[in-house]
């Protein structure tokens, strides 16, 4: 039974950089395609947010 608990708590903190990375990034990518219906520097801008988010993503948490 303990070792389960251990496979579980495992699990769960391989799992929780993920969720954390996905945390920051998800709002970035709404960000950046809410900016790139602006004329103009719309389509930049939201290349620059989503090249963030991609790192972010990246971060190995």
């Amino acid at each position: 039974m303990k070792l389960k608990t251990v496979y579980l708590l495992a699990a769960t903190l391989i799992l929780q950089g993920c969720v954390l990375t996905k945390i920051a990034s998800v709002p970035m990518r709404l960000g950046g395609a809410v900016v790139s219906i602006v004329p103009g520097v719309g389509n930049s801008a939201h290349d620059a947010i989503d090249t963030a988010a991609d790192g972010v993503d990246d971060i190995p948490i």
